[in-house]
């Protein structure tokens, strides 16, 4: 549910209210019963995900913890090359650029 800012035009007071989306904006002040006005308000910020403080400044155990994930996860070795028939050979290749077809004017 998302908080609105309210200011009184009679005292001056401006305080937080949590209304549904759907719900008609407040027309009095819940202090002295004046006359109030919804304000503007930035969204809100939130951080979410790695990179920030948590993760940017690592205990030490926390730090010998990531090095042993490292350590225990294998690695993907890289297939063995095949020479096959169907790639081109530096004596088959064309010789011209791709994609020349720009003109000289």
């Amino acid at each position: 549910m998302p908080t609105y800012d309210y200011e009184c035009e009679h005292c001056q007071r401006t305080y937080e209210v949590r209304q549904r989306i759907s719900a008609e904006p407040l027309t009095t002040c819940q202090f002295c019963g004046g006359p109030i006005h919804r304000l503007l308000a930035p969204a809100p910020f939130i951080l979410k995900g790695g990179g920030w403080h948590g993760t940017d400044y690592p205990s030490e155990a926390r730090k010998k913890a990531m090095e042993s994930e490292k350590k225990a996860t294998p690695t993907a070795e890289p297939a063995p090359s095949s020479t096959s028939s169907a790639a081109p050979t530096p004596s088959t290749a064309s010789s011209a650029p791709p994609n020349s077809t720009s003109t000289k004017e």
